[in-house]
């Protein structure tokens, strides 16, 4: 389903973000037992290879929030009334 070169942290991640949506990366930490650093470089391998987007985290500014880039272009778009 995932790319095979994607180191196997990657894949939790990515895992992970299909299966709860959006999430910051302490919220990536905590899901994956996996340690701070190793979610970032999961994070940068995903940016890398395009599979997730950053969002910007309006209710603290100083957080971003990654999603699968799948499941946000998956989503239904309004319909223009």
């Amino acid at each position: 389903m995932y790319p095979t070169q994607l180191p196997p942290s990657s894949k939790t991640v990515l895992e992970i973000l299909d299966a709860g949506g959006a999430m910051t990366h302490k919220d990536l930490v905590q899901k994956s037992h996996l340690a701070p650093r190793t979610v970032r470089y999961a994070l940068k391998k995903l940016k890398e290879r395009q599979l997730i987007i950053e969002k910007f985290n309006f209710r603290d500014a100083r957080q971003i929030i990654y999603q699968n880039r799948a499941e946000a272009t998956n989503k239904p778009q309004p319909a223009c009334v």
